[in-house]
Parts: C-alpha cells; structure tokens; sequence
C-alpha cells in the first residue's frame, strides 16, 4: 500500500503524490516514514528529503529548509518554509 505525501511551503503545494517511502530530516534526527507508520509530528532541519517511489528505486532527493512533518492516518504531510 502506497504512503500519501504531499509537501507544501507557503507559496504553493510543491507535491501531491503516493510514494513507497520518504526520509525525513528532523531536528531529532532522520527518520523515514512508511504506509502505517504511527502519528507523530517533527521539527525539522535544513536538509534533503529522500523520496522513494518504490522499494526499490533510487531516491529523489528534494532540498527543503526548516518547517514541521505530521504523519497521521491521512499520510505525510510537511511543511517547509522553502524548497531549493
């Protein structure tokens, strides 16, 4: 079962997609995030998102900084104050 993502700055909605997996760089530390993962929200740091459309693919890696990560039953969402 896919994971839904979607990443938004204030300017617009950056992405809207079903993906595999996606890595989070928070504040506590990376973290990747799965379909089912439990409800959790993160800071997060200037860094690279790592965005897995299958297991195993290479990674698109999205360059982002600052911002929250919510993981609920809807998917994940972050939100980044801007993306490179």
């Amino acid at each position: 079962m896919p994971l839904h993502f979607e990443l938004v700055t204030p300017e617009r909605l950056v992405r809207n997609e079903d993906v595999y997996m996606v890595v989070v760089p928070g504040t506590e530390g990376d973290f990747g995030v799965l379909e089912g993962h439990a409800p959790v929200m993160s800071t997060i740091r200037d860094g690279a998102l790592s965005v897995y459309r299958t297991e195993k693919g290479e990674p698109e890696t999205i360059a982002i900084e600052g911002g929250f990560a919510e993981v609920s039953a809807a998917g994940l969402t972050v939100l980044a104050e801007r993306t490179a």
